[in-house]
C-alpha cells in the first residue's frame, strides 16, 4: 500500500478532533513516529478474499441509525462481490485515513452535524488489531460512514424536504458506489473540488472559512446609531465614522483604517463596495438601514452562508453546461443571460411579492409574444378586477380591458400590464417573464410587486438575446412587432433554459460574497432543519 505509514499518522492525528485521552495527547512527536514505525513494519500480507454477505444484516441492527444506507451498501458490495474494500494488502487503506479526517471536519462543510457511532469509529483507528486484520464490522462501519459523508456533504436534504421548502430546480442524481471506486484508487480526489458540486459550493466555502477567522478575532462590534442621524454623506465629520471605519475594516470593504472621523473618499469606496455586496443602492449616502445591516453578527452571516451551501448541493452543474442559459435569482432581483459560460446580459427583475411569491423551479423558454394580450388571471379578476368595476363601470374603458365571454382581458398597447413583450416558458405554476409600463419599480432596492410573474427591466434586450441567432428576427424586425400593438407569437427554434433560484449568500465574479435579504423567509425554514438538534 503506498504511502500507508504516513496516512496511518496522519489518520493516528486525527484521533484529536474525536477527544483522544490526555495521555495519549502527551505522547512526543518522536515517540508515536517509532511506534507506527514498527507497527507499520510487522503487518502481515492480507489475501483478497470475500466475507459472508449474511453478516450484513447483523451489521444494521447493531448499528440502526445507518439503516438509511442498507440498500447502497448491499449494492456496493454485490458489485465488488464480497470483497474487501477498505483493507489492502498492508491492512486498513489510506483512503479509510483520509474518509476519517473528513467526518471529523464536516463542519468545514458548512455543516453541523456529528457522524454516529464516533466511539466506534474512533476505536477502529486506536486498536492495531482492526487496522492490521481485515475485520467485517470495521469494513461494513466504513462503507456506511462513507455515504453517511456522501450523503451530507454532496447530496443534502432528501428531494422530499426540498419540495416541501418550496424548491422545484431539478435535483441531481449521483452514484456514490461509483465514486467510492474512483476515491479507492486515486484517495487524494476527496480533497479536490467535486465535479457533481456546483462550482459555487467551494466559493461559499472558501467566504465560510473567512467568516469564521472574522469570528475568531472577535467579529465585530454594534454600531450605536446616533438618534438625531438621518444620513451621513461625504464631508461630514462625526464620531460614529470611526466605528464605521472598523466594521468595515473587517470585511475587507476598507483596507486600511485612517482613524479619522471624516466621510472622505477613502471611506466612499468602502461604503459604495459593502453597498454592493449586500444589494443596496451603490449612492453615497450612508443611511441608519445601512448602518443596521452592519450590525447583524457574524455569526448570522456563517449561517447564512451555510445555508446556501446546501442548496448549491442540490444543484447539477450539468444544468450550467448548456450553450446559453438564464438565470434568475429571486432575493437578488436579477435576471442574468448565460452564453458559453458567461454573462452576457443581466437586467433587473421584479419578483412576486410575499403574498404571491415566485416558484423556485426550472422551465424552458420556448416563445415570444409580441404586444400581447393579458388574460387577467381568474384570482385577480376574483379579487381586484371585480370589486373595481363594482366601484366604477367604466373602470374596463379607462384601462383597455374587455370581456372575452366570462374572462377578462387588456389589449395590447401602452397601458397593458406585460408591456410589449412576453417570454414563455410553459411550466405548472403559470409564470412567466414580461416588460411592464411600471418602469419606476426597477429604481426601488426591495423589488417584490408582482402577482409571481418576474417583470424585466431590460425586455428588448433581452428578446433581442433570445433571437440573435434567428436570421428571421433582425433588431429592426423585433422593435416592430413590439410597437405594432398587434399580438404575435413565435415558437423559438431552440429552447433556452430558464433556472429561477434563491439564493441570499452568492460569491460573484468578483470573488466577494454577496448577501441579500431572505425577502420569502425560505432561509428561516431551512436554518430550522440544519441547525436544530
Amino acid at each position: 500500500m503506498k504511502h500507508f505509514f504516513f496516512s496511518f499518522l496522519f489518520s493516528c492525528g486525527c484521533l484529536l478532533f474525536l477527544g483522544v485521552p490526555n495521555e495519549a495527547k502527551a505522547t512526543t512527536k518522536k515517540e508515536l513516529s517509532h511506534t507506527l514505525a514498527v507497527t507499520y513494519q510487522r503487518i502481515p500480507s492480507i489475501p483478497p478474499v470475500p466475507f459472508d454477505s449474511t453478516l450484513i444484516n447483523p451489521f444494521f441492527k447493531k448499528y440502526p441509525k445507518f439503516n438509511s444506507f442498507k440498500t447502497e451498501v448491499v449494492k456496493l458490495y454485490r458489485k465488488h462481490e464480497y470483497n474487501y474494500l477498505w483493507y489492502d494488502s498492508r491492512g486498513i487503506n489510506e483512503f479509510a485515513s483520509l474518509l476519517y479526517d473528513k467526518v471529523n471536519n464536516l463542519d468545514q462543510e458548512g455543516l453541523r452535524i456529528h457522524v454516529p457511532y464516533q466511539k466506534e469509529i474512533r476505536d477502529i483507528f486506536q486498536d492495531s488489531e482492526k487496522i492490521e486484520k481485515s475485520n467485517v464490522e470495521v469494513e461494513l462501519l466504513l462503507s456506511s460512514v462513507y455515504f453517511y459523508y456522501a450523503n451530507n456533504v454532496f447530496k443534502g436534504l432528501d428531494n422530499q424536504k426540498t419540495t416541501e421548502l418550496g424548491w422545484y430546480l431539478p435535483r441531481k442524481k449521483q452514484s456514490y458506489g461509483d465514486r467510492l471506486d474512483s476515491l479507492l484508487q486515486d484517495p487524494s480526489l476527496i480533497n479536490k473540488p467535486d465535479k457533481d458540486l456546483l462550482g459555487q459550493y467551494y466559493q461559499l466555502k472558501e467566504a465560510l472559512q473567512d467568516y469564521r477567522n472574522i469570528e475568531k478575532k472577535g467579529g465585530w462590534y454594534t454600531i450605536e446609531i446616533p438618534k438625531k442621524m438621518k444620513s451621513l454623506k461625504p464631508g461630514d465629520t462625526a464620531a460614529v465614522i470611526l466605528k464605521i471605519r472598523t466594521r468595515l475594516l473587517a470585511t475587507g470593504d476598507l483596507k486600511t483604517d485612517s482613524k479619522n472621523n471624516l466621510f472622505d473618499a477613502e471611506l466612499l469606496s468602502g461604503v459604495l463596495k459593502y453597498k454592493e455586496r449586500n444589494g443596496y443602492t451603490t449612492d453615497s449616502l450612508l443611511l441608519p438601514k445601512h448602518i443596521k445591516d452592519m450590525n447583524v453578527p457574524v455569526s448570522e452571516r456563517i449561517k447564512k452562508i451555510m445555508v446556501n451551501m446546501e442548496r448549491c448541493r442540490w444543484i447539477s452543474p450539468s444544468l450550467t453546461k448548456n450553450k446559453r442559459y438564464i438565470v434568475v435569482n429571486i432575493p437578488s432581483f436579477t435576471l442574468t443571460f448565460f452564453k458559453d459560460g458567461k454573462p452576457a446580459l443581466i437586467s433587473k427583475v421584479v419578483v412576486g411579492k410575499s403574498m404571491n411569491k415566485t416558484a423556485v423551479f426550472s422551465g424552458q423558454m420556448s416563445q415570444i409574444i409580441f404586444s400581447p394580450y393579458w388574460n387577467v388571471p381568474p384570482s385577480i379578476l376574483r379579487k381586484e378586477i371585480l370589486p373595481a368595476i363594482a366601484k366604477n363601470s367604466n373602470y374596463l374603458v379607462k384601462n383597455d380591458m374587455e370581456w372575452v365571454g366570462n374572462r377578462v382581458r387588456q389589449r395590447p398597447g401602452p397601458l397593458n400590464a406585460l408591456g410589449k413583450v412576453k417570454f414563455v416558458f410553459p411550466n405548472s405554476h403559470i409564470i412567466y417573464m414580461h416588460d411592464t409600463p411600471s418602469k419606476s419599480l426597477f429604481e426601488q432596492e426591495t423589488r417584490a410587486f408582482s402577482h409571481g410573474c418576474i417583470r424585466v427591466a431590460r425586455p428588448r434586450d433581452l428578446a433581442i438575446m433570445v433571437l440573435e441567432d434567428d436570421p428571421n428576427w433582425p433588431i429592426e424586425k423585433i422593435d416592430a412587432a413590439m410597437n405594432r400593438e398587434v399580438e404575435k407569437t413565435y415558437n423559438l427554434k431552440t429552447k433556452i433554459p430558464v433556472y429561477i433560484g434563491y439564493f441570499t449568500a452568492w460569491v460573484g465574479r468578483d470573488g466577494q460574497v454577496h448577501f441579500y435579504d431572505d425577502i420569502y423567509g425560505h432561509d428561516e425554514k431551512l436554518a430550522e432543519l440544519l441547525f436544530t438538534d
